[in-house]
């Protein structure tokens, strides 16, 4: 089990060998503590009709599932891709509870910013805070996509993204080179699980819509992992796919933006899908 410096093995291969074997036979013995008879009556009785019948009469997977809000998926998808500023068209509240989770998690800085939207804004809507907020976030931060979605406060009043992206545009406050995908996330339905999904959706139509009936360029397979918070899986998935000779793009991928090294240098933006990979 002991590895030199000149010999150091991978997850994988380290934990085929038989030392690692022999500890995870120990380890489900202790933990999987009933015997192999009583086991045996459990899975007999889950082949049965009346199992069946019991599944069949649930209303819901979880009661009262742990589920956060849409905007913190979408923030996770937005940081997938490379040079990206994920956008938040909102109150600053929110904003600062999407990276104190996410910094607690992955014990990194996150990048994430707010057009910092507060009473006025709820009432007579927040154009103004876009163009002022995009145009801030693209002359401090230097991104080449900026990822906007929302808040309850902007879905309660009604605010429309397309439009005021569009203007904020022609007006001259973010420049028309930087791509902006946006996702509408209401916190009021739906979980972290759907604003990922929108928000991808957002990228996908921001970096397709000018190839729909044309057939893909770049033979890759597209892996698309959703809401995902583990980095490892990413790492597994390209390492099978390298493995298997086979191409992939690996859309919104984290991996190295959420685990980069601690050497001093802070890196806003890190490895993640490129433009050129979506399209």
């Amino acid at each position: 089990m002991s590895q030199t410096i000149d010999k150091i093995n991978s997850c994988y291969p380290l934990f085929e060998q038989d030392e690692y074997q022999e500890l995870f036979h120990n380890k489900r013995q202790l933990e999987e503590a009933h015997d192999a008879q009583r086991v045996q009556e459990v899975f007999t009785w889950t082949t049965t009709a009346e199992y069946e019948a019991l599944n069949f009469q649930r209303e819901a997977l979880t009661v009262d599932p742990a589920k956060a809000c849409q905007p913190l998926g979408a923030v996770l998808c937005s940081l997938g891709f490379a040079n990206t500023l994920p956008y938040v068209h909102g109150s600053q509240g929110c904003v600062a509870y999407f990276r104190t989770y996410f910094n607690r998690h992955f014990k990194e800085p996150i990048a994430c910013v707010s057009d910092s939207m507060t009473e006025d804004a709820a009432v007579f809507g927040g154009n103004n805070n876009m163009n002022l907020g995009l145009q801030n976030a693209s002359a401090l931060y230097k991104p080449e996509i900026i990822a906007v979605s929302t808040t309850c406060m902007a879905e309660v009043i009604g605010d429309d993204l397309q439009a005021f992206i569009a203007n904020a545009k022609k007006d001259g406050f973010v420049d028309s080179s930087i791509a902006v995908p946006h996702a509408h996330t209401p916190s009021f339905i739906g979980s972290h699980v759907t604003g990922w999904d929108n928000m991808f959706e957002g990228f996908a139509k921001t970096f397709t819509s000018d190839y729909q009936g044309q057939p893909g360029k770049l033979q890759k397979l597209n892996l698309v992992t959703g809401f995902e918070t583990y980095l490892g899986n990413f790492r597994v998935l390209k390492r099978m796919m390298k493995q298997m000779a086979v191409p992939c793009s690996l859309l919104s991928d984290p991996s190295e933006v959420l685990d980069t090294p601690a050497d001093g240098h802070y890196r806003m933006y890190s490895g993640g899908t490129t433009q050129q990979e979506m399209k």
